[in-house]
């Protein structure tokens, strides 16, 4: 399974989860009501979860918080990404090799 790191962005106008996939940083608004926004996200982690279980791991030294909540949040993304994989994995919707 790979980890994929996980950063808070804090500046004066907010602060931002950002989920790195490689390449692909994907951006949650923390300091604003988006949930749109937050289903686009989800949605492009689980068109990259059809090609393998992942999950994210925190990296913040600042104890605020934002660190708290996305500490929670981080727990509870990775046990729907696990739990999604799973039923990805029994309704035979995952990539196969050929």
């Amino acid at each position: 399974m790979a980890t994929h790191n996980a950063t808070i962005e804090r500046n004066d106008s907010g602060a931002t989860l950002k989920l790195a996939l490689g390449v692909t940083v994907l951006d949650i608004l923390l300091t604003e009501d988006k949930p749109n926004d937050v289903k686009t996200v989800f949605n492009k982690l689980l068109e990259q979860l059809k090609s393998g279980v992942f999950d994210f791991n925190l990296s913040d030294e600042k104890e605020d918080l934002y660190h708290h909540i996305c500490k929670e949040y981080i727990t509870q993304l990775n046990s729907e990404l696990k739990s999604t994989y799973k039923e990805l994995q029994d309704n035979e919707l995952l990539k196969t090799e050929e």
